[in-house]
């Protein structure tokens, strides 16, 4: 008697390929990785996405696109990373990555980070793009959190994470009594929010998720993305796609179409101020500054430094090699409306100085 039985005629051992060459071993993790060929993608389909997934995921945009604001539901798949870390954003993306595309991916404004480094490594081995930090360069853009200082095009696309879908959500927990209210374009209990933050606080002081109505018809979330960069989706020349993996949606602000933050007649609707500061690598004061800290522990104290330096790293690094280069230089046209006016900043700034009795915040 054998260890194992003998297969029927015609069929052959499972660890017998057919052709009669050797066995492959399949008794260890190691053995299995070995098998594969050494560029470590072999068995992947392009863009490591099946073809099925990116048809439904493009049908689901196509009908983004149509709707704008609308959130259309797509079948999420799993991916080589955590819900919650951009699974929707990679799915967007490697849908609709050819492999003549320039692929950019920034995280918070930079693009050194862990989690951009993997995604752009992923499509490198699985689409065989090129990838880029250049703004300018890029034909997708995948981001988490910010929409870059330099001007987007119309032959870019931009793709948004996205956590939370529904701008709602901060006034009702319940998506069945949300889904209602977007059917009927029912959107009192948010601007009984936003009247509650005036009275409050004096303004609105929603950080980011800032509540926006699309083309007059959806309030959408437009992502945890600054205010600073809320003006900068209104009547743009790009595609934006804001897509959710773990709450499988996805939701898309075509070109040149209206968007405007909710706000009072007079409460109007302001970005983050930076009165009086300034990037301390390039010097610029028409760009997002986030704070930096330096200090040194002493024995007994600890000092501390605050500096301001642009979120957005590449284009402080180009601003670094050339002071003067204006967000829209890679443009034949000159003067393009993007992102806030800083006029108005500066107007708003001295009005809530004078009402504070000149205490800046």
């Amino acid at each position: 008697m054998t260890d194992h039985a003998t297969p029927p005629d015609g069929e052959t051992p499972d660890d017998e390929p057919p052709d009669g060459g050797a066995p492959v071993p399949t008794d260890s993790v190691d053995a299995a990785l070995a098998s594969l060929d050494s560029d470590g993608v072999a068995g992947y389909n392009y863009a490591y996405l099946d073809e099925h997934t990116k048809r439904e995921l493009r049908r689901s945009m196509l009908k983004a696109v149509a709707i704008p604001g609308h959130q259309v539901p797509y079948a999420s798949r799993p991916m080589p990373l955590a819900r919650g870390w951009g699974t929707g954003g990679i799915q967007a993306s490697l849908s609709i990555l050819g492999p003549d595309d320039i692929f950019k991916v920034i995280d918070q404004g930079a693009d050194e980070s862990v989690n951009a480094a993997n995604i752009r490594r992923l499509a490198e081995n699985t689409a065989d793009v090129s990838t880029t930090t250049d703004t300018t360069e890029a034909d997708l853009i995948q981001s988490r959190h910010r929409i870059p200082e330099e001007v987007l095009t119309d032959e870019q696309r931009l793709v948004l994470q996205v956590p939370i879908t529904d701008a709602l959500r901060m006034v009702d927990s319940s998506d069945a009594a949300n889904r209602r209210r977007h059917a009927h374009k029912n959107y009192g209990k948010m601007w009984v929010h936003l009247y509650e933050n005036v009275v409050e606080y004096g303004e609105i002081q929603i950080a980011s998720r800032y509540p926006t109505m699309v083309a007059d018809r959806y309030l959408m979330d437009p992502s945890p993305i600054p205010r600073w960069d809320v003006p900068k989706l209104d009547d743009a020349d790009h595609l934006t796609v804001l897509a959710a993996g773990r709450e499988a949606r996805i939701y898309a602000v075509p070109p040149h179409t209206e968007v405007e933050p909710l706000a009072f007649e007079d409460r109007s609707f302001t970005v983050e101020r930076f009165p009086g500061r300034a990037c301390h690598a390039c010097e610029s004061t028409d760009t997002y500054l986030v704070e930096v800290s330096e200090g040194a522990t002493e024995s007994e104290t600890d000092t501390f430094e605050t500096r301001y330096t642009c979120n957005d790293s590449s284009f402080c690094e180009k601003r670094r090699t050339n002071p003067g280069i204006p967000k829209d230089h890679h443009l034949d046209r000159e003067g393009v409306d993007w992102g806030p006016e800083l006029s108005d900043v500066a107007t708003d700034d001295a009005e809530n100085a004078t009402e504070r009795g000149g205490n800046d915040e």
